[in-house]
């Protein structure tokens, strides 16, 4: 009986040594999982909260979520280019966007190349979180019930992640 105690025991140290790194994945915040990748554009905690403010560096680098109709980009439907509101990388065409009902932006779809998907579990299980390809920022969240004419994708953006350049207007410079 203490043998088979103590196996069963052993079995379970082990199970649980074995979900150690999913834990730990799962207990860090976005900002140190950011730093685990290098991004074209790296900035320190201190320097992007001297360039952000409050709102934006919570949502952009806290994986925040602003309140829903909350954003002047929600309604706005004018020809032009959406840039990453940390790093000015364009990130959206304003042509994808569409009417999701949900009180955010929303597109179907992303400039090729500028915002990569990640998992992630903050609110306790696993969602594909959109990020800027070039800093790393959070944007938001992909789901599966958008417009089935085009991808059949919704990107469900924080309107304080993105700034709107109209088009016929130069994108601004990197922040590098």
């Amino acid at each position: 009986m203490i043998k088979f105690i103590s196996l069963t025991l052993l079995a379970l140290l082990t199970v649980s040594c074995g979900n150690t790194s999913k834990e730990v994945a799962l207990n860090s915040s976005n900002e140190e999982l950011q730093q685990e990748k290098i991004y074209p554009i790296s900035k320190t905690a201190a320097e992007w909260k001297e360039l952000l403010s409050a709102q934006e560096y919570q949502v952009l680098r806290e994986a925040g979520t602003e309140r829903p109709n909350t954003s002047p980009l929600n309604k706005q439907y004018a020809p032009g280019t959406l840039i990453c509101g940390a790093c000015f990388a364009p990130v959206y065409e304003n042509e994808n966007k569409f009417d999701s009902g949900t009180g955010w932006p929303s597109y179907d779809r992303a400039i090729e190349g500028q915002v990569e998907r990640d998992v992630d579990y903050k609110i306790g299980y696993a969602r594909t979180e959109l990020k800027c390809s070039t800093c790393g920022s959070h944007l938001g969240h992909e789901f599966n019930d958008g417009p089935r004419k085009t991808t059949g994708k919704r990107h469900c953006i924080n309107g304080v992640a993105l700034d709107f350049v109209p088009k016929g207007e130069a994108l601004p410079a990197l922040r590098k």
